[in-house]
């Protein structure tokens, strides 16, 4: 199985502590976001897990405790970079910092396990087509020799995100394209594989791959194993990738981004932040006697020498 530390929340941020205890006690539990008494138990031990996939938008936190988990598994890291600033990313370091976190981190784990995401990419008057090729540029400079590719993604327009970003501009097919074409001449001027990931439409004319972002083809060439060939169901519309687990909750991230689908509003995850314990197996506070927890099935993706 393949364990996804990121998807919820910035576990890699904020809840570091925690997460590195889970991986030395060897086990965690999970709450199911939809029926909150049932509890899912995995096993956090390299027998019982195939690949251990971070995503972050701040990995100095970690970087000091992350040969615990390096040194005994399978990984790969996503860190998303992107353009904007603090009036979008409130809680998300500078892009010079981030940027020199990345090369550390790459410096780390090598190049091969280091994916740069720069989405979602969205328009406002102040982030605008040729603002976002600016940036990019200069970031795609930097960053070239030190990531295995770029993942990027076009912004969904859900209600919610109208709500807590009235300033954001719908973008139309023109402008995907228009910007698609941008990032994709960029990406190949300094020989940088780039993907789009959970967004519609084909840019292949501009020698952008569309492929999952968490494929076994990706997982197995950056560790230099070998997987089953088995069908990606993705997790939403324009997703390509196989199944994971997520080991976060929904509503716990401090980064406030404006454009956030997995937190309700940035009050709500501060509010969560109260009931944390790095002691508990639970992200979110601890088992009670209501609560029921089962084992999760841990099925392995490795193909069978």
């Amino acid at each position: 199985m393949i364990i996804n530390t990121g998807g919820r929340t910035d576990t890699v941020q904020y809840y570091t502590e925690w997460l590195l205890k889970r991986f030395r006690e060897g086990y965690v539990l999970s709450r199911n976001p939809l029926f909150t008494n049932k509890i899912t138990r995995y096993e956090l031990t390299p027998d019982k897990v195939d690949c251990v996939v971070f995503c972050s938008k701040n990995y100095k936190p970690i970087l000091s405790g992350l040969h615990e988990v390096t040194d005994r598994f399978n990984t790969y890291f996503h860190y998303t970079i992107t353009a904007y600033g603090k009036d979008i990313e409130p809680g998300v370091p500078c892009i010079e910092e981030s940027m020199e976190t990345l090369i550390e981190l790459s410096k780390l784990v090598g190049k091969e396990r280091v994916a740069w995401r720069y989405d979602p990419v969205l328009l406002t008057n102040d982030y605008t087509v040729s603002r976002h090729f600016e940036t990019f540029e200069r970031m795609a400079k930097m960053l070239a020799p030190y990531v295995d590719r770029c993942i990027f993604s076009f912004v969904e327009m859900y209600k919610k995100l109208q709500l807590n970003m009235p300033e954001i501009i719908p973008m139309s097919e023109q402008d995907m394209d228009i910007l698609a074409g941008g990032l994709g001449t960029i990406a190949h001027k300094y020989g940088i594989h780039i993907q789009t990931c959970g967004t519609n439409g084909d840019f292949t004319k501009y020698g952008i791959y569309s492929s999952g972002c968490m494929t076994l083809d990706i997982l197995g060439n950056a560790n230099g194993i070998e997987f089953k060939k088995l069908k990606h169901k993705g997790s939403r519309q324009g997703c390509h990738c196989i199944e994971s687990r997520d080991i976060g909750a929904y509503d716990t991230c401090l980064n406030g981004c404006k454009y956030c689908y997995a937190n309700k509003n940035p009050y709500k995850a501060f509010e969560n932040f109260k009931y944390h314990n790095p002691d508990s197996p639970l992200l979110l506070g601890n088992v009670t006697e209501d609560d029921t927890v089962i084992q999760g099935a841990q099925k392995s993706f490795k193909k069978q020498v």
